[in-house]
């Protein structure tokens, strides 16, 4: 395993290794040929919870632009739709996730990768991404709390 930095979220320590790249919508991009494997960072995961049910609207081989609509995931949370990071192509999806989701909870920066992509975009690192996540999080607690409120 990669050396790797960890963000508190409250009691919990999400995991950001170092080997590879991050975007501002709490996805690791990991350089896999000539792109990236694209995951869930173990931060948005634990936002989400338990996955259980994912969905693309988009086909292998897509040229997409940055924030646009490109699936849906459905956890214990949320129905949430999915966003390209950043301009480029999806040139594959992990197919074992179409039968089982949960691989993105249980090994989320391996077998739980979501899809390939190449993009030409200026990436976070891991040290930047933290700091991202630090200038995130009071209003994330903020929201967390509210929709607990709201139950």
């Amino acid at each position: 395993m990669s050396p790797e930095l960890t963000f508190a979220m409250g009691q919990y320590e999400a995991r950001i290794p170092t080997d590879r790249l991050y975007s501002e919508n709490h996805l690791w991009l990991k350089s896999v040929g000539d792109g990236y494997r694209v995951g869930f960072t173990a931060y948005s995961v634990r936002l989400l919870q338990d996955v259980y049910f994912l969905s693309w609207e988009v086909e292998s081989g897509t040229n997409v632009r940055k924030k646009q609509d490109i699936g849906e995931i459905e956890s214990s949370k949320a129905l949430s739709d999915l966003f390209a990071p950043y301009d480029g192509n999806i040139k594959s999806f992990n197919t074992l996730l179409m039968d089982d989701p949960s691989l993105i909870n249980s090994d989320g920066y391996e077998k739980g990768w979501l899809y390939e992509f190449q993009t030409e975009a200026e990436l976070l690192t891991a040290e930047q991404y933290v700091e991202l996540l630090d200038s995130v999080w009071e209003k994330t607690q903020r929201v967390i709390k509210g929709q607990i409120n709201e139950s």
